[in-house]
């Protein structure tokens, strides 16, 4: 049995064999038709490649003798436009491809050139055959330099007649850094040749072999014993018509293709020949190729023969790995399983983390709450239970955002709205939220801005401040009462003059972090766990929000902490630097071009410079009053500084007393702006000086504009009043689109508690319906929920944008919805709204909002 079993083996065995070798055969038969194939299409492919080459390098000619005679047309009606044509040429230089330029006057037979010699036209050979755009070009000839040279003719014209000719000598040796540095592996031979003294005028470097003795055609033909009388006639007839021609001809005992290829309709000939070998070395290449395949593949049968035979043996060996894969298999699904099992202790401790967090504002929410309708009667109670509700509230909202937040970066739906935004007002808006807070626990909050070149950026300001916000208040959070917190802004070193490369460093002096915890700081629903700070309330999510947006941006971010020593968080990111803009010229139309800085800090004065650097506005520095006085004595300085920079700490100096010494020394109206820190004292002071203000720390360019416009408004009585600065709502009437008939009654009672009135309408469509039948003024703004039946806030507002009313395009709608994010407010704003406000509804921000979509709307009307 055993031995019947061997046999069948062998005779599959032979069978086996016999097919692979049948296969090996046609497969040989087959790569020995493609092989001469390919050969033959590849000759052919070259010959074309040869061709489309030659005409690149025609395109690329032609383009340069283009560009020139465009240039010759531009000179020339410059020198129209001169008043001394003559002196106008004396005085042009030369560069690398025009080396001569000469000028002869209607009625005159000579002229003048700007190398300083008498011009006449003998000797060029002008045609009108020979043109370049409509320009004549002279035949090829050596100029006073040796080179081969052409001209080309001009006419110039003043007020529409004819006044001379404009002559422009160029060398042919220009062309050569245009054309390609190889042709064929540099085997080809290439000249330009002028084709009605059939000369070579140019002997391009880098484009192969070439016999030192051709000069012309003639040199040519003899060099390459060419001496076919019907081929050089026909090459003959090609240079009359000004054709392309395409020949084979042994060079040197070598089959070559030989070409005359035209270039300006025939004014000049690329001439040259490429070895026929050259042409044919990719299909040889090709055939090499296949022959290495045809051995690989003999190699691979009789190694396959190899192989069949110790097939047999192996079978053990490949069960005995298999079994082994199936090992480590059970293995990988024993740790993914472990993994599983982590990942749902941690999502229920996470819960029960949540639990504890959500629960604990909800508690204050109801229980004060229930409180609240207790002592409805006693308002001191509840106005302090209102706050607290108000406070917990708030609190449970910024839970919520987070698990959204790290819901949507887990989804990958967070995207970035990038958008024009401002260092300065990005600073300001950090510093009005984070220093109360640092005030409130008696803490330090420094804020440093050093090399900084552009204020004015692209990027996602929104997420920007989302990540300040989460790391400057857990330095709040986590530092002790009477601690320090630092917040910088340093520019660094540009990658690209399209970038702007910024460092941002929050670091404290606070509790610190152990080195264990800052592996898994940036990890999902972690806490450091220690006595301190587990008395700070919070989701864990904060840090793994801030490392996933900074991700998102492309940057970077680092942590560095000790116990007790307090931590430093590192930030980089590259925001785009926007094109500029329509006032690229402000500081002409202010005509502000000097100013003077006067402060003992030399680091902020080199920071003032830096950013000053692009403005063309000279920057003159003093260091102490003193020293600005002993300027301001100077000529220049007093007759040309239209602003000054004072900075209102500088040591032992009272800086009203310092602004009034140097009025003495200028005009009353430069404007003086007193440069202060957050939350300098005595400023007040300030105001007593005429056209003097107020410049918040760190300086930013963009703020010193701010403040140029505000003191030449007011200078020339054109400021815009700010009626009712205080926000008040007071007597404006409002249309709101609210479905939800509580919010809609929290919406109308806030409105009435400012003496505000509103008209809800419960859906979009409603919404435009009552705008439409409105009397022109009859609201001073729409008020839109976004989720409506019937008609959505985004439709609403986009019928009301089209309405045929003069109000229709100017009437402020602002969305008022709980979709919170990004995108959100950018499908807002796309539809026509002016501002995004997230519910839940905050009366101050909306009160803000109002008044600035009122002052703009004022503005508008008055445009």
């Amino acid at each position: 049995m055993e031995k019947k079993q061997g046999r069948s083996r062998e005779s599959r065995g032979h069978t086996l064999l016999l097919s692979i070798i049948l296969v090996f055969c046609i497969l040989g038969a087959v790569v020995f038709s493609v092989s001469r194939k390919l050969s033959e299409e590849m000759s052919a492919s070259a010959i074309q490649n040869l061709s489309e080459s030659l005409d690149l390098i025609r395109c690329t000619i032609e383009a340069i003798l283009k560009n020139e005679a465009e240039f010759q047309k531009l000179v020339a009606k410059e020198i129209g436009n001169a008043e001394d044509p003559e002196r106008y040429i004396c005085s042009y230089e030369k560069n690398q491809s025009m080396v001569k330029m000469s000028l002869i006057l209607s009625g005159k037979t000579e002229g003048v050139s700007n190398t300083g010699d008498v011009f006449t036209e003998d000797g060029l050979d002008l045609s009108p055959e020979r043109t370049v755009d409509g320009l004549q070009v002279s035949r090829s000839y050596v100029n006073y330099m040796g080179a081969w040279a052409y001209t080309m003719k001009c006419p110039v014209e003043k007020d529409g007649k004819e006044i001379g000719s404009l002559y422009i000598e160029y060398i042919y040796d220009t062309l050569d850094r245009s054309l390609p540095s190889g042709f064929y592996n540099d085997k080809a031979v290439l000249y330009i040749m002028d084709a009605k003294s059939e000369r070579f005028v140019l002997k391009p470097k880098g484009m192969g072999q070439r016999s030192a003795g051709h000069l012309d055609l003639t040199d040519f033909y003899r060099a390459n014993s060419i001496v076919d009388e019907e081929l050089r006639a026909e090459v003959a007839a090609c240079l009359e018509s000004g054709k392309d021609i395409l020949f084979y001809h042994d060079i040197r005992n070598v089959n070559a293709l030989n070409y005359m290829w035209s270039v300006n309709d025939g004014t000049v000939f690329l001439v040259g020949y490429v070895p026929v070998e050259a042409i044919q070395q990719e299909g040889r290449t090709v055939n090499q190729n296949i022959l290495i395949v045809v051995v690989v593949m003999l190699a691979a049968f009789f190694l396959c023969c190899i192989l069949y035979y110790l097939n047999q043996r192996q079978q053990e060996k490949i069960r005995r790995e298999r079994e082994k894969e199936r090992e480590l298999h059970n293995k990988q699904l024993a740790e993914a399983l472990q993994a599983a099992q982590i990942a749902s202790g941690s999502k229920t401790t996470f819960l029960s983390n949540m639990s504890h967090d959500i629960r604990t504002p909800m508690n204050a929410v109801l229980g004060f709450t229930t409180l609240l309708a207790l002592d409805a009667d006693d308002p001191v109670k509840v106005r302090e239970y209102t706050k607290k509700i108000m406070a917990s509230g708030q609190h449970l909202l910024s839970l919520i955002n987070d698990v959204l937040d790290v819901s949507k970066i887990e989804s990958g739906k967070m995207v970035l709205t990038v958008d024009r935004f401002t260092l300065k007002d990005l600073v300001a808006s950090v510093d009005a939220i984070i220093r109360p807070m640092a005030k409130a626990k008696d803490q330090s909050f420094h804020v440093e801005v050093t090399g900084i070149k552009h204020d004015h950026l692209l990027g996602d300001e929104t997420r920007v401040d989302q990540i300040l916000l989460n790391l400057l208040s857990n330095a709040v959070k986590y530092t002790q009462a009477g601690g320090n917190i630092w917040f910088r802004i340093i520019g660094l070193k540009q990658r690209s003059s399209q970038y702007e490369h910024i460092r941002i460093e929050v670091e404290d002096d606070g509790y610190g972090m152990s080195q264990d915890y800052l592996e898994t700081i940036f990890d999902a629903f972690t806490r450091a766990e220690n006595s301190t700070t587990n008395k700070v309330q919070g989701t864990g999510l904060g840090m793994a929000i801030t490392k996933n947006i900074v991700d998102l941006m492309g940057g970077t971010i680092e942590v560095f902490s000790e116990i007790d020593k307090g931590s430093l968080f590192r930030v980089e990111l590259g925001f785009r630097i926007p094109e500029s803009q329509a006032d690229e010229h402000f500081w002409e139309k202010c005509k502000i071009g000097r100013i003077l800085v006067v402060d003992g800090d030399e680091e902020v004065c080199d920071n003032i410079r830096l950013q000053m650097k692009d403005t063309d506005v000279q920057i003159d520095v003093a260091h102490s009053v003193g020293e600005a006085l002993e300027q301001m004595q100077k000529g220049s300085c007093k007759r040309d500084c239209q602003a000054i920079l004072l900075d209102w700490e500088l040591p032992d100096t009272d800086p009203i007393r310092a602004a009034v010494k140097l009025r003495e020394c200028i005009s009353d109206t430069v404007p003086v702006f007193f440069m202060v820190s957050y939350g300098a004292e005595g400023i007040e002071g300030a105001f007593q000086i005429e056209n003097a203000k107020l410049l918040e720390k760190p300086f930013f360019v963009s703020a010193l504009k701010e403040k140029i416009l505000e003191v030449q408004a007011e200078q020339s009585d054109t400021i815009f009043a700010e009626e009712g600065a205080d926000n008040s709502l007071e007597g404006l009437h409002f249309l709101a689109a609210e479905d939800n008939e509580i919010n809609a009654e929290i919406l109308t009672e806030l409105l009435d508690i400012e003496g505000a009135s509103c008209e809800v309408v419960e859906n979009g469509k409603l919404a435009v319906e009552r705008f439409a039948d409105a009397a022109t003024d009859e609201f001073d703004a729409i008020l839109m929920d976004v989720q409506m039946p019937v008609m959505n806030g985004y439709e609403a507002t986009r019928a009301i944008r089209t309405l045929k009313r003069d109000d229709a395009t100017l009437i402020p709608i602002i969305a008022m919805t709980a979709n919170a994010f990004a995108e959100d407010e950018k499908a807002a704003l796309e539809a026509g709204m002016d501002v995004h406000v997230a519910k839940p509804i905050d009366i101050e921000l909306l009160k803000k909002v109002i008044r600035q979509c009122l002052q703009r709307k004022g503005l508008r009307n008055e445009t």
